[in-house]
This record gives C-alpha cells, structure tokens and sequence, in this order.
C-alpha cells in the first residue's frame, strides 16, 4: 500500500465571487503556505466573472510560482457564448498548464499536457487511458464516485495522476440559468453580481424548510462540506496522489496544515475533525459518496 505521505495538496479554483484583491491575497497567502503543493486558479463558473480577477492573475501566478508551487489555469465549465469560446481558444493556447473543464477545451488540448478537471466526467478506467492519451497528466475525478469506482478507474490507467476532492462544498451542477440572480430578484443578463453578497454560497432550503443545496451563480453545490480525512491511507492505497481543497471563506493555510499533519500521521482523524470544525463551520460535514452512501452522509471513522 502506498505511503499516505506521498499525497499531495492542491488548492484549488475559488468557485465563489470575490472581490479581485481578496481573491489576489487569498492566493497570496497560500503562496506562503508550506503544505500546499499545487494551486489551480481560474474562473470556472461564470465567465462574468472573470473581470474582477483577470487584473491579478498574472501576478499571482508568479508568486505562487516563486513559492515553487505547481500552477495550473483552469477552464470554464460551460462555455455557451463566443466570448467564451474565445477565451477558451486563448487559454490553450497559451504558455500555462491548463485544467481542461469542458469539452472543448479538451479538444483544444489534445497533444499537449495538460490537466482534467472535475466537471469532465470520467467513470471508467478506458476514459482516462484515452485521456491520457490525448495528454491529461493528472485527472480530478468527479466528486460522486465511491471508493470501488476510484480504485477501477486508477487501477484501469495508472500511468498518470489522480486528484480527488477532499475538502469544500461539492459542485453538483453547472446551468445555463442563474438560479442566484433570480433568488434575488434579478435576470442572468442583469444579474447585478448578487452572488457576491454569498462569498460563501446561497444555501437553499425545500419547500417544507429542510436544508437542501447551496447556489453558486449558476452553479449547484452541496449543502455540506466534503471532508475526507480519515480515507487518507485508502486514498493513497487506491493510487490518488492529489487531495484537492477548495476555498471556503475561512483559513485555508490552517485546513491545508489540518489535511497535511493527518497525512503524515501527526494528527488522529477524530481530532483533525474536531481542529477543522474550529476552523470552518460554515456547512456540516459530509463524506459519504466515497462511502457509497448518500452524498450528504457523514460516515464517522
């Protein structure tokens, strides 16, 4: 079995709407952060977005860069206009390593290295040969696969890197619609950039008050927060090399030491758990997609 220790930690894209200097400074910090390995930046969800940050990137990248982390540029998950079709052309064709997220991106991609992202779905081991194939050094599976799908994905193309969503509210969905903008009384066309009032997302409740989903502009994610740390020697068992964090609004140097000690053993699962509970908690705990059970499950170790 693999050593837990080998797993890497990478930051991933900030999925929420921050203003640019937050988002700037939030990178640089974690630049700083001497547990973090790789970083992938990036506006994924919305392109109307991708002004507020656009001004800081080049400039974050190389101080991550500098830190010696390795950097990646992530594509948008739903590309339906020409613009942004556009600046996924100019994306891969630029000099950075690109995390394809959407199809076409991939295409763009092929023969070229190149990164895979969560929102390409990718179910079985002959997917991810012949992604290799095309160029994907390192793959982010999808965060609904239970460990057994994990394993025959790994075990099917072993030849590169597998990334797993270890930490964050779960993206579920991405829609052509904003279900944000029109929770607040808005068009997607004049959206006004409401979801910024969320930095942390929009929870929702059903009809008969029960906590249900978060909404991310035009993006679903789960009510809960995916916290994998007691699975960390079975991740690394199964050939995952990457747990990826994605950015809540709290201190993510603090969950990124949290993740790392208990990889190399300095810390018990129980209470890792309990240190990151005082560090964000902001949504409940879930773990059970990889426990195939229900998503919202937590499965106590």
């Amino acid at each position: 079995m693999a050593d837990p220790k080998s797993l890497k930690i990478t930051m991933g894209p900030v999925p929420f709407l921050w203003d640019g200097e937050k988002w700037r400074d939030f990178y640089y910090r974690i630049a700083e952060s001497g547990h973090v390995d790789a970083v992938t930046l990036g506006e994924v969800v919305c392109s109307k977005r991708d002004h507020f940050t656009r001004p800081f990137l080049d400039a974050v990248v190389q101080r991550l860069t500098d830190a010696g982390k390795s950097v990646a540029v992530a594509s948008l998950a739903l590309v339906t206009q020409e613009r942004e079709a556009k600046a996924t052309r100019q994306l891969a064709a630029s000099e950075a390593l690109v995390e394809a997220n959407d199809l076409s991106a991939l295409r763009l991609l092929s023969g070229r290295a190149h990164l895979v992202g969560p929102f390409v779905n990718v179910y079985n081991g002959a997917t991810a040969r012949l992604l290799a194939k095309r160029g994907a050094t390192r793959i982010c599976l999808g965060p609904e696969l239970p460990a057994a799908s994990i394993a025959a994905i790994i075990a099917g193309a072993p030849e590169i890197e597998y990334e797993i969503f270890a930490f964050g509210r779960l993206p579920l969905a991405i829609s052509a619609r904003c279900a944000h903008a029109r929770a607040k009384g808005h068009s997607k066309d004049n959206c006004q950039f409401v979801c910024g009032e969320e930095p942390d997302g929009l929870d929702v409740d059903t009809l008969d008050g029960q906590p249900f989903l978060t909404v991310n502009g035009v993006q679903t994610m789960s009510r809960h927060c995916q916290v994998l740390l007691a699975d960390l020697p079975d991740l690394a068992g199964m050939g995952v090399t990457h747990l990826r964090l994605s950015p809540q609004v709290c201190d993510m140097v603090a969950v990124a030491q949290i993740y790392a000690e208990t990889r190399d053993g300095l810390l018990e699962p129980g209470e890792a758990v309990e240190r990151l509970q005082g560090v964000y908690a902001g949504a409940p705990y879930a773990n059970g997609f990889l426990h195939g059970r229900a998503g919202m499950e937590w499965i106590a170790a």
